[in-house]
């Protein structure tokens, strides 16, 4: 290898700080295609997913009821994969049955189905009006 130039600059090199960012996006990536492979709760959601968004689509959403849609969304998924990651922490600790342990993951899907629960409100009411007819 030619040794290098003293009068040319050095190349410049992305910092430390972006390469780790694009790392960690790396990492997010990979739990979420980990969590797809193995849910099937998460399995559901993609189709729901699908579904809204062919429906959003074909209703011709306003600006504000996709930002609502989006949001309800991005919501019920981000709650599975946190409950996704509070049961697999659960089950490393915790192998055999504790209360608690339990009482965590149970607690963790509750709070899946209320955001579900929320976004089911919220598809009625953005898509009701152009269901109904109205």
């Amino acid at each position: 290898m030619p040794a290098a130039d003293p009068g040319r600059p050095a190349p410049r090199r992305f910092p430390a700080l972006v390469r780790q960012r694009a790392a960690s996006f790396g990492y997010a990536f990979r739990g979420v295609r980990a969590a797809l492979r193995t849910e099937v709760h998460l399995w559901f959601h993609a189709a729901a997913t699908v579904v809204v968004v062919a429906l959003g689509l074909y209703c011709g959403l306003a600006r504000w009821e996709w930002v609502a849609v989006v949001l309800s969304v991005g919501a019920v998924w981000c709650a599975e994969l946190v409950n996704t990651a509070v049961e697999a922490v659960v089950n490393l600790v915790s192998p055999q049955y504790h209360p608690l342990a339990g009482r965590a993951k149970d607690v963790a899907a509750g709070a899946v189905l209320v955001m579900a629960l929320a976004a089911a409100v919220v598809g009625v009411v953005v898509f009701w009006p152009y269901l109904a007819g109205g």
